[in-house]
């Protein structure tokens, strides 16, 4: 007798099967959904979290480089892989950004706490449910605001001074979703490390503060973010300050220099900015780390500390172990204000100590050789420079007056001596016009200009405009000529970005001659000078040149992943050095974004930049000098 087969089994069968197939389809588009957002899942986890295991505490040796971004010739980050990035065509570029403002104009949703966007009715609306006052106190009033009065967000005290005319919207608009892809990539990919590799994906190891948990990019980026009005990565930075920023066992030897103008700078404007205790006492620890580099015979710093330690000692490299101009040179600005600050003068007896071997020494021709042995007190190698090793000394001498509320007159003879000296012995003009200034290495003029260099057409301009005497004119020709110049050493290259350093001779004008010199790692000096000659000019000219190096920067140097420097601006499709400087965040973005801006986001007869773009107020002209009431007798601490 045979079995008898029920009919509905291959139906169930099949059923079965079917339910099999779209059960699998269904987990695997779960699986690749969750694989794609799992570094986001991991970021959360790390920023929300105040508590990591003892393993992820032990920090790495630090490999420290001395190159640094700011006041040397840096050579690109090397790496044996290079990716194509998103690289588009400029009329993609200029397509995007059509596009971004029509669907700006078209949306309905409220835009953010910024002065970037929006017409003063918005501004005023948005302002008030915030409970940000657009109108600051009258300077005459108290010369404190009260701790909980901040500088609103988007950096204007009052409504714009040249009315809509002087703010280009759109274009400061493309700016600050360039600061947007560059800060989120950071925090997805190098969140709490110093610097970010976009092509890898990873931290950059190699910066200049090594692989500790610094967060270079966070302090020094949270001005500019502060300033373009983007409120809730502003706060995501702070809270990363309050609850991991120290140095507090770090054995590491940071560079005095670079510690002071990203770190100490950063956290006295954000102070200044919001009145926020919490910058203030960083600033200051920080500080204090510094201090045991000034034990020397004559108060002229080493160059390195060791934090954890206080060994400090200088680069060999350095002529004999000479101290570096560029960098013992700048730390006036920030250690003047923290005094006032604090109440205790230590930080300014520091850099006077500083300032008055300067002046007192004699100077060769008037000019400042870029070396000096700290316990001698006598120069190294007759090497003078308004580029590396000596360019940021020059512009601290102006802006320390600038600060002072221009009663620091030693500070700005100090300047018009050395700049008179540098026109006479070191500017000179090529056979077809273009002003530069020159290296000076034993009485010998190189005709070669570092893109460092760039940054002296503001600074010729800000000491033109700020004092009427018999060099005005001159300075002013000098300023706007050599940013001329750096403009031309962009607009030469295929890229229409500039190298890192250009010459002068028969055979080119403003062009690198020198595969070491033919590279850029986002600098922002040539911006800063255009920033400053708009602003006391209004030469529309200044904002067509900043345009310009904006598509430049989208085309040739951003990525999937956030921004690199090139490694040749003469190629037609350079390789990128996937290093993401967090000077770009901290300088190069925040000069364009003011270029577009109006004239009262951050005055110039309010605020004084550092060299490393933070703005800090001027005493007597800015109600958010904040001086503390009580000044404290200076310590013995060193």
């Amino acid at each position: 007798m045979c079995p008898k087969t029920s009919k509905t089994t291959p139906l169930l069968l099949i059923g079965g099967i079917v339910f099999v197939i779209i059960l699998v389809a269904i987990t695997g588009i779960t699986l690749i959904n969750n694989i794609n957002l799992s570094n986001i899942i991991r970021l959360n986890e790390k920023v929300a979290s105040d508590s990591v295991s003892a393993n992820d505490n032990q920090i790495k040796e630090l490999n420290y480089v001395n190159n640094h971004p700011k006041n040397l010739n840096v050579k690109p980050h090397n790496n044996d892989t290079d990716e194509p990035g998103d690289a588009r065509s400029e009329d993609q570029i200029r397509q995007e950004m059509s596009s971004l403002m029509e669907t700006e104009a078209e949306s309905e949703s409220e835009p953010k706490l910024s002065a970037v966007i929006w017409q003063n009715a918005q501004k005023s609306k948005f302002l008030a449910k915030a409970n940000v006052s657009m109108t600051p106190p009258s300077l005459s009033s108290s010369p404190s605001p009260s701790s909980s009065q901040a500088l609103p967000l988007g950096g204007a005290t009052d409504t714009p001074s040249g009315g809509d005319d002087l703010i280009d919207y759109e274009k400061r608009a493309q700016i600050v979703k360039m600061m947007e892809h560059a800060w989120h990539n950071y925090k997805l990919y190098a969140w709490g490390k110093n610097e970010l590799r976009p092509l890898s994906q990873r931290p950059h190891s190699g910066s200049i503060f090594g692989s500790y948990d610094l967060g270079a990019t966070i302090v020094d980026g949270l001005d500019t973010l502060y300033i373009m009005g983007l409120e809730k990565e502003y706060k995501e930075g702070r809270d990363w300050i309050e609850r991991k920023f120290s140095l507090d066992n770090i054995s590491a030897e940071l560079s005095v220099f670079e510690t002071n103008i990203r770190f100490v700078g950063g956290m006295l404007t954000l102070y200044a900015f919001t009145g926020d205790p919490l910058y203030k006492e960083k600033a200051q620890h920080i500080a204090d780390k510094l201090l045991p580099a000034f034990q020397t015979p004559t108060g002229i710093p080493y160059a390195l500390v060791n934090t954890k330690t206080g060994m400090a000692k200088n680069y060999g490299w350095a002529s004999g172990g000479s101290s570096i101009l560029s960098e013992f040179g700048t730390l006036h600005l920030e250690f003047a204000y923290l005094s006032d600050i604090t109440g205790n003068p230590l930080y300014r007896e520091r850099v006077q100590t500083i300032r008055q071997v300067l002046k007192e020494i004699e100077k060769p021709k008037g000019l400042y050789p870029n070396f000096l042995n700290p316990k001698t007190g006598k120069w190294g190698q007759l090497h003078m420079s308004l580029g590396a090793l000596g360019d940021s000394y020059y512009e601290y001498l102006l802006k320390a007056w600038l600060q002072s509320g221009q009663t620091d007159e030693e500070a700005r003879e100090m300047y018009d001596e050395a700049m008179l000296a540098i026109m006479d012995k070191m500017v000179r003009t090529s056979p077809n016009g273009l002003t530069y200034v020159s290296d000076l290495k034993f009485d010998r003029l190189e005709h070669k200009m570092d893109h460092l260099a760039c940054f002296s057409g503001g600074l010729f301009a800000l000491g033109a405009a700020t004092r009427q005497n018999e060099h005005t004119n001159k300075y002013m020709d000098v300023g706007k000529g050599i940013t001329n110049t750096c403009h031309e050493s962009y607009i030469r290259t295929p890229t229409q970005l500039g190298p890192e350093a250009f010459r002068f001779s028969d055979a080119a004008e403003a062009r690198a001659l020198r595969s070491q010199e033919k590279y850029y790692i986002l600098r922002p000096e040539t911006f800063e000078s255009y920033f400053v000659l708009w602003r006391l000019t209004h030469d529309q000219k200044y904002r067509d040149w900043g345009w310009e190096a904006v598509l430049a920067l989208e085309k040739h140097c951003r990525t999937a992943h956030g921004y690199c420097g090139l490694r040749n601006v003469y190629q037609q499709e350079p390789q990128k050095d996937d290093v993401q400087q967090s000077f770009f965040l901290a300088e190069t973005l925040k000069y364009l974004y003011l270029l577009f801006s109006d004239d009262s986001v951050l005055p110039l007869d309010e605020w004084v930049f550092n060299t490393e773009a933070h703005p800090l107020p001027i005493k007597g002209a800015n109600i958010y000098y904040r001086q503390a009431p009580v000044t404290l007798p200076a310590s013995n601490a060193s």
